[in-house]
């Protein structure tokens, strides 16, 4: 099965955790489908309107330590903001830094189908890889 073919993010089941794998043609596409698949677990992305932007600045020593970067600084802000996001677009992606943006609104329980609480993004398993012309990302979540 091709890129092009394969659903952008996949939901896995894991002894008292929830993960994902994600794929992309680029780095960054896949980037951005692991932070869409996380969000998926958390809220029904169908109810999240994208009304708000948020900057996301991180750096670390690897790819996985920017996709596990990425992924807390987008919890941090549903953490401390109360934010929720149905979108992602990552603007630079270098070896040590990623520069990305976040779309979406304030929570809002009268409108947002809640599911899981992602408490933190776990190193268990985790995987960065080039896979048949393009990525694929696996990370497992605290729940």
């Amino acid at each position: 099965m091709s890129i092009g073919q394969r659903p952008p993010y996949e939901l896995l089941e894991h002894t008292a955790d929830a993960g994902i794998v994600a794929h992309g043609a680029t780095l960054a596409e896949a980037f951005c489908h692991a932070a869409e698949g996380m969000y998926s677990l958390m809220v029904e992305p169908e109810s999240v309107k994208e009304r708000e932007c948020r900057q996301v600045v991180v750096s670390a020593e690897d790819s996985e330590g920017l996709l596990t970067a990425w992924l807390l600084e987008l919890l941090f802000l549903t953490e401390t903001e109360e934010m929720v996001f149905r979108r992602f677009a990552i603007d630079e992606l270098g070896p040590r830094e990623l520069r990305g943006r976040a779309f979406g609104e304030l929570l809002d329980l009268s409108r947002h189908r809640t599911g899981v609480g992602v408490k933190a993004v776990t190193r268990h398993l985790l995987e960065v890889a080039q896979e048949d012309g393009g990525y694929r990302v696996r990370v497992l979540f605290d729940i």
